[in-house]
């Protein structure tokens, strides 16, 4: 009865995992899928501890241990998720996937004894292997992204032949687990060579992969951990483990091809092309030509909103830096109050990860209806009377339609160049994270409104309160 009991709770385990899942593609009905999904995972944790039994008949023991790991992951997850702040979102989701990553690559670690020399099937030690290789893979690259994103790891590093290297590392980890499954190498120090091979490979993987690329590579990496997990569900025989690896796998790689369209470029441009690692900023196309632009205050700003019929806000990283969220969210009910439409423009890769902008705004109450994706907001620039940038550049670059000598040429854009008037707030004329001037910044419609988003946004509300 216990055995049926078990796979009952992985089933409805399961069912909660895809709800969860379906749920979150509205953030009407986020929150409960995302408590939809944890109570699964808790049903699939606590029913393995209390109903698993091995073919021997044993139930897990040393539930001490158990309970107290978990309580430790508990304390420090919940810590770290109510201390989090949006600008470190993007991290803290690169960190807690490395985890899943290792946790992945210590059960190979764990259980290739078990098999390795005692006559294991070759199907299971490839099961454990690629838990193994993809699961360290996913931890050191999850670690360097987290450090990128961080600000720990600013300095560019592209190794000379760096691609020729990476490929004698990817070829080294199939040699080596091809020997290791035919039986050729019978010593176990080269499971863990493997294994620090996969970690160097994960290292070397990510550091040269530039700013820009980042919402890719988290989802990549995020793919990467939910195949670990899979290949730990197909181990065990554990099929709330296996659906969860497989949703997030997936899930991962469409949101990776996704991203990658929406930036025109093959994921292995992305790999191999290390774009976005920073630069100098120069005039449009590279020349070094300095170019003109204008200013503009905060009262013409208040005028210029307030007199016009539609204005459209393009958020981007700079708003989340500087935790504006909330007083754009007042902005716009001001606007709205007088008879202003107001909407947001949401670039697919605006940010630092997938969906970075409209967890941004709907942690200030945004109407989601006013998030207007890329392909449905561009077709009405052109009736737009203010378009409001905020902390955005790269996605509102010309250079991706006009400079086919730009790192970004072919990348879709918001084309807000299309609006009336175009107003820029930024704290000074830096590079975006792709590391390349905007063309923006010199047009015949745009205005440079410098200082910090949550000072110019307070300033802008107040006056136009005046008016």
């Amino acid at each position: 009865m216990g055995e049926y009991l078990l796979e009952i709770s992985y089933l409805i385990a399961s069912v909660l995992y895809i709800l969860g899942l379906k749920m979150l593609s509205g953030p009407k009905t986020a929150r409960k899928g995302n408590l939809y999904a944890a109570f699964g995972m808790a049903l699939a944790i606590l029913a393995t501890i209390f109903l698993y039994v091995d073919e021997e008949g044993n139930k897990l023991q040393n539930h001490i241990w158990i309970f107290g790991g978990i309580a430790v992951g508990s304390v420090v997850g919940w810590l770290a998720a109510v201390r989090v702040k949006m600008t470190a979102m993007p991290q803290m989701v690169s960190i807690f996937n490395g985890m899943g990553g290792a946790c992945a690559a210590l059960i190979g670690l764990i259980e290739f004894p078990h098999y390795f020399g005692h006559g294991g099937s070759i199907l299971i030690l490839l099961t454990i292997f690629a838990g193994l290789v993809i699961g360290s893979v996913s931890f050191s690259g999850s670690v360097v992204a987290f450090a990128k994103l961080n600000g720990n790891m600013n300095k560019d590093i592209r190794l000379p032949f760096y691609n020729i290297i990476n490929t004698l590392f990817i070829i080294a980890i199939f040699a080596i687990t091809a020997l290791l499954l035919v039986g050729t190498l019978t010593d176990p120090m080269y499971v863990y060579l493997l294994a620090l091979i996969s970690l160097a490979y994960g290292v070397l993987f990510v550091i040269p992969i530039g700013g820009a690329d980042m919402p890719v590579v988290i989802s990549l990496l995020n793919s990467f951990t939910g195949m670990a997990a899979a290949f730990g569900g197909f181990l065990y025989g554990n099929m709330a483990m296996l659906t969860g690896g497989i949703l997030v796998g997936s899930a991962g790689t469409i949101l990776t091809v996704v991203m990658c369209n929406a930036m025109n470029r093959s994921l292995t441009n992305v790999i191999f092309g290390a774009f976005g690692t920073g630069g100098a900023a120069v005039g449009p196309g590279g020349s070094g030509v300095e170019k003109s632009y204008k200013e503009i205050g905060v009262s013409d700003t208040a005028v210029l909103l307030n007199y016009s019929q539609s204005v459209v806000i393009v958020p981007g990283y700079g708003l989340a830096v500087a935790q504006a969220q909330h007083v754009i969210h007042e902005l716009e009910e001001l606007l709205e109050e007088r008879g202003v439409s107001v909407k947001y423009a949401i670039h697919p890769v605006a940010g630092r990860m997938p969906g970075h902008m409209n967890v941004l705004l709907a942690e200030s109450n945004v109407e989601y209806d006013k998030l207007v994706e890329m392909e449905d907001i561009n077709p009405e620039f052109e009736t737009t009377d203010v378009v409001l940038v905020v902390g955005a550049n790269d996605v509102v670059n010309p250079a991706a339609k006009n400079d086919p000598a730009s790192p970004i040429y072919g990348m879709p854009i918001l084309e807000v160049e299309k609006a009336k008037n175009i107003i820029i707030n930024k704290r000074s004329m830096n590079v975006g994270y792709a590391g390349i001037d905007n063309e923006l910044f010199y047009h015949e419609k745009n205005s440079m409104l410098f200082g910090d988003a949550k000072s110019v946004l307070v300033s802008l509300v107040a006056e136009l309160k005046t008016l």
